[in-house]
C-alpha cells in the first residue's frame, strides 16, 4: 500500500512527539516539594575576629592566593572591607556562607560543623530576609554536624525522613545557597550509599550527583516525599566546583548527633580499640577465606575493649550483631553507632575457624592515640630468602610499641622484600599467620614459606600496623 510522503512525515512527527511527552511524563515534578520545603531552609553566615594578614588583610579580604577567579570575585563582592589602623595585632572580620534547615518550631537548626567552626557570631537568614542571631548548642567535628538555636515560635520546619530507606537510583533534591545565591534548587539521583571518605570513619555518606557547590554545605537533601534524608556536606573536585560527586550525611546519623548535642552538649561513640584494614583477594587466600570480605584486625590497643574481649591480631571480623561487614569501612560506622557499655557479638575467623566473641563496647577517646618510637637496632642479625636483615627488639622498644615479640628490619637487600616495599625500621610481628618472637623464629618461618601462594606479613611502620601479602616464585 502506498502512503503519501506528507502523511508519513506527519505520522513520524506524532510518534516522536508522543515519545517526548512519554519521557517527560516519567520525570518528577519538584515544584510542590520546593514550595513546601523552602520556607524551612535558611542561609547561614558567620563572623569571626581574625588577625590581619600582610596583603589580603589590608583589604579586609581572605587570603585568596591560588583560588579560582570565580571564588575571588565572590569574596570581593560579599566580604565587607574593614578599615585597618596602624600597628600590629589588628583585627578584621571574615564571613563564610553556608546553609541549614529548621527542624523544630521553637528554632533548632541543623548545619555542618565546618560552616560555623570558630565563629564569634552566627546569623541565620530566613526566606523572608529576616535575620536571627543563633546560639551554638553543640558541634561534632567527627560527623561534621552542628546544632544551632534561634529564638522564635511557630517557625516553618522540614519533614524528617529515614535515610536507611533510600535506594540507589532514587531521585533527590537539594536546596541551599551556593555562592550566596539563596534557595537555589538542584536535583539528581542517589549514586551510592555507605561511602567511606578519608578521615571520615564514622559517617556512611550518601553519594549523589546533585550539583553541590560552596555555600550548599549544611543544606538539606530531600527525597521525593519532601523529607530530609541527608545534610549536604562535601564534594569531590579538582577544579573547586561541582564535578558530579557530592556527599551527604545520612539523616539517621545527623539526628543521633543532634539529640546527643541537645541533651549532653557532646557526642559519645562506641569504640573497639583496634586498627583494621581491607581484606583483598590475596589476604583472603592467605587467611583461608572463601571470598575477600570483612575487616582484618591489624592492631589491638592494650587495655581496650577488643583486647579485654579476646579479639586478636589476625582475626577477620565478618559481622557485628548479625550485620555483615563487607568492606572494612563498614565496621567503624556500626561500632560508632553503638552505645558505650553495650554488649556486641562479633563473628570472626581465626586460624581458618569461625567463632563468636562478646565484647563490651567502650567510649571512643577524644584524641587518637598513636604508637611511636623505634630505637636503633641491636647487633644480632639474621639473613633469609626474603632479602632482609632483621634484629631483635629491645625490651624498651617492645614496651614503647606495646609488643611481646617481633623483629625490626635493619637492612633491605635485593629480593622479595624490596619488591613489596619493606623498609629499614619496619617491625615484623607475624609472618605466614605465625607470631614472630625472635630473629631465629623469623628465619625459620621464612625458610618454610610456600611457593606461588599468597603469604601474609604483619608490619608496623611508624607505629601503625597493617597486613601485606606477597608470593615467592622460586
Amino acid at each position: 500500500m502506498f502512503y503519501p510522503k506528507r502523511f508519513m512525515s506527519s505520522v513520524l512527527a506524532m510518534l516522536l512527539l508522543g515519545l517526548t511527552f512519554g519521557a517527560h511524563a516519567q520525570l518528577p515534578d519538584f515544584t510542590e516539594l520546593v514550595e513546601q520545603a523552602s520556607p524551612a531552609v535558611v542561609n547561614i553566615s558567620t563572623r569571626q575576629k581574625m588577625p590581619a594578614r600582610s596583603v589580603a588583610g589590608a583589604q579586609g579580604l581572605p587570603d585568596m592566593e591560588g583560588l579560582p577567579p570565580m571564588f575571588r570575585e565572590f569574596f570581593e563582592r560579599n566580604v565587607p572591607q574593614v578599615p585597618q589602623g596602624p600597628g600590629e595585632g589588628r583585627q578584621r572580620e571574615a564571613q563564610s556562607l553556608g546553609s541549614g534547615f529548621i527542624i523544630s518550631e521553637d528554632g533548632y537548626v541543623l548545619t555542618n560543623n565546618h560552616v560555623v567552626a570558630d565563629a564569634d557570631e552566627i546569623i541565620v537568614r530566613l526566606p523572608d530576609r529576616s535575620e536571627l542571631e543563633a546560639k551554638l548548642i553543640g558541634a561534632d567535628p567527627r560527623s561534621d554536624v552542628a546544632l544551632l538555636k534561634v529564638e522564635g515560635k511557630d517557625l516553618p520546619t522540614v519533614k524528617l525522613g529515614k535515610s536507611e530507606d533510600l535506594k540507589v537510583g532514587e531521585w533527590v533534591l537539594a536546596i541551599g545557597s551556593p555562592f550566596g545565591f539563596d534557595h537555589s534548587v538542584t536535583a539528581g539521583i542517589v549514586s551510592a550509599k555507605g561511602r567511606n571518605l578519608p578521615n571520615e570513619s564514622y559517617v556512611p555518606f550518601i553519594q549523589t550527583d546533585v550539583a553541590i557547590n560552596p555555600g550548599n554545605s549544611g543544606g538539606p537533601l530531600f527525597n521525593l516525599a519532601g523529607e530530609v534524608v541527608g545534610i549536604n556536606s562535601q564534594i569531590f573536585t579538582r577544579s573547586g566546583g561541582f564535578m558530579g560527586l557530592s556527599f551527604a550525611i545520612p539523616m539517621s546519623v545527623a539526628m543521633d548527633v543532634a539529640n546527643q548535642l541537645k541533651v549532653d552538649g557532646k557526642v559519645s561513640r562506641g569504640w573497639l580499640g583496634v586498627v583494621i584494614q581491607e581484606v583483598n583477594k590475596d589476604l583472603a587466600e592467605s587467611f583461608g577465606l572463601e571470598r575477600p570480605a570483612g575487616a582484618l584486625v591489624a592492631q589491638v590497643m592494650e587495655g581496650g575493649p577488643a583486647a579485654k574481649g579476646g579479639l586478636q591480631v589476625g582475626d577477620v571480623i565478618l559481622s557485628l550483631d548479625g550485620k555483615p561487614i563487607i568492606m572494612s569501612a563498614d565496621l567503624p560506622h556500626l561500632v560508632g553507632s553503638l552505645k558505650p557499655g553495650s554488649e556486641a557479638v562479633l563473628d570472626v575467623v581465626r586460624d581458618g575457624s569461625r567463632k563468636k566473641l562478646e565484647i563490651a563496647i567502650g567510649v571512643l577517646p577524644e584524641d587518637g592515640q598513636a604508637i611511636t618510637g623505634i630505637a636503633s637496632p641491636g647487633v644480632e642479625r639474621s639473613s633469609n630468602r626474603l632479602g632482609v636483615k632483621v634484629v631483635e627488639l629491645t625490651e624498651e622498644q617492645k614496651k614503647g610499641l606495646d609488643l611481646k615479640g617481633g623483629v625490626v628490619i635493619s637492612e633491605v637487600q635485593e629480593g622479595p622484600a624490596s619488591l613489596i616495599g619493606l623498609r629499614a625500621g619496619d617491625v615484623i610481628t607475624h609472618l605466614n599467620n605465625q607470631a614472630i618472637d625472635s630473629a631465629k623464629t623469623f628465619t625459620q618461618v621464612a625458610q618454610g614459606l610456600p611457593k606461588n601462594r599468597s603469604v601474609s606479613m604483619r608490619v608496623l611502620r611508624q607505629g601503625r600496623a597493617s597486613f601485606i601479602t606477597f608470593k615467592l616464585a622460586e
